[in-house]
């Protein structure tokens, strides 16, 4: 890999464990830059085109998934792998539809990121679940894509589900977005 190829940026909100990644990577040989939001993204990429991105799914109360697109436009052949502290389906898809390689649950460190940008493709060998989804996971995903389609707008999202703003808010806060 050349060092041009060795160019990675970590979008991510959390400034403990973005400098935690960012040493780790630097120690692998990678030029690392670092954005805690959209605006640091676009700073980084007028300055630079990075190979590889890790971004966090929520970054504050915005989505991360903008930055998933903005960095697929900015090279198509980017590496993305998007972390959150909750994975969902509905989230996992748009991330892929917008462009990111892969998708990981938190905690993932850096062997985990790594192994992902190395799994690019698909594989046929995963095994399907047997087990049927449930109504917490199932009510937990819809809450999920609303979120998305809202851009993590609480108050539209709780509208949107016909609930109450604090019964979302109390459920958010048993299972946090991260």
């Amino acid at each position: 890999m050349t060092e041009t190829e060795r160019r990675l940026v970590i979008v991510e909100d959390d400034i403990t464990f973005a400098r935690t990644l960012q040493r780790s990577f630097e120690r692998r040989g990678y030029a690392v830059s670092v954005a805690h939001g959209p605006e640091e993204l676009e700073q980084i990429l007028a300055e630079t085109t990075p190979g590889y991105a890790v971004v966090d799914l929520k970054l504050g109360t915005a989505s991360g998934l903008p930055c998933v697109q903005r960095l697929c436009a900015q090279n198509p052949d980017m590496l993305i792998v998007v972390l959150t502290g909750f994975a969902s389906i509905a989230t996992a898809v748009e991330a892929i539809k917008l462009g990111a390689s892969h998708y990981l649950a938190k905690p993932a460190n850096t062997d985990d990121i790594e192994a992902a940008f190395g799994r690019a493709g698909g594989d046929t060998a995963v095994p399907i679940s047997e087990r049927a989804t449930s109504i917490k996971t199932l009510e937990w995903e819809r809450i999920n894509e609303t979120l998305v389609e809202t851009g993590f707008n609480i108050s539209e999202t709780a509208r949107r589900l016909g609930m109450h703003r604090r019964t979302l808010a109390r459920k958010l806060e048993k299972r946090p977005i991260r």
